[in-house]
């Protein structure tokens, strides 16, 4: 089965583990997904959402670690542009139209068209802040 780069995530717990591969399960609406994990070690990775920071649905699982994301939103972007601050610090900028604390998350489009997230799936219960900018 050929893998869909929409399906390559990284799962990152709040406590920081990370669990990275291919999913086809995922979905805002149900508390449990299932990542297949490219080490044959660990196979397949059942996921708790709620035991969650984000899912990264990502180019590459290996990353670009020389690249340094742009930090600025561009004059014309599609969604609410977004300010999301961590319970651990981190702080990510992005655009969202689905937005709302009441539910479990939501996905956020980051600022970036280079960086490797495509978007993230933000866990609600790990935000610390979200500001919405002009």
């Amino acid at each position: 089965m050929p893998v869909d780069r929409l399906n390559l995530v990284v799962a990152r717990y709040r406590d920081g583990k990370l669990v990275k591969g291919v999913t086809y399960d995922f979905s805002p609406a149900k508390t449990l997904f299932h990542v297949q994990t490219s080490s044959d070690k660990q196979g397949t990775a059942s996921v708790n959402i709620s035991d969650l920071k984000a899912v990264f649905f990502v180019k590459s699982l290996e990353g670009f670690p020389e690249y340094k994301e742009k930090k600025e939103f561009p004059e014309k972007a599609p969604g609410r542009k977004i300010k999301v601050e961590f319970f651990d610090g981190e702080t990510i900028l992005g655009t969202t139209t689905g937005y709302s604390q009441e539910r479990q998350g939501f996905f956020l489009f980051p600022v970036d068209p280079e960086s490797n997230n495509l978007r993230i799936y933000v866990v609600s219960a790990a935000v610390k802040k979200v500001e919405f900018q002009p």
